[in-house]
């Protein structure tokens, strides 16, 4: 279910609040090539499924940062923020990848608020989240993102 908020008192009113998890979203292989032209990072550990076969996790895997750059999407399942004439993304605080996400399963996050505080023009939310694969016993991505909602 998605959390919707109005304004900066309804930000601020979600500090310490799970938001639970979203929907399940498919990695599939062709994401993860385009990631890989957009990039220009073609490790065989990606891109190439025969050879990958042979590697260590059986199959190829999404990059991680392509796991992280899901977020904003993902954080969408679960928040939807209203009554701001503009929202940034502004950065990572700290950024881990516990676990490979498997090309062909299925990721979804859970995030929590941690922090509101005023910025000129606006407000800075810092938002705790983890990206997981279905079954999987760890979370793929670990982080803690910044956003910025100027009224």
């Amino acid at each position: 279910m998605t959390t919707t908020v109005s304004g900066i008192e309804g930000l601020r009113s979600l500090v310490g609040t799970d938001l639970g998890t979203g929907a399940w979203h498919e990695v599939d292989q062709q994401t993860v090539d385009r990631f890989a032209d957009a990039t220009g990072d073609h490790q065989w550990i990606h891109v190439d499924p025969e050879r990958a076969k042979d590697g260590p996790f059986g199959h190829t895997i999404a990059h991680g940062y392509l796991t992280l750059s899901l977020a904003p999407v993902l954080l969408g399942d679960v928040l939807r923020v209203e009554g701001f004439s503009m929202g940034v993304n502004y950065g990572c605080n700290k950024v881990r990848f516990p676990a490979p996400v498997p090309v062909g399963s299925r990721v979804r996050l859970g995030a929590t608020i941690a922090e509101v505080t005023d910025v000129e023009g606006g407000v800075q939310a810092v938002v705790d989240l983890a990206i997981t694969v279905e079954g999987a016993a760890k979370p793929s991505c670990v982080a803690q993102v910044v956003y910025r909602y100027y009224v």
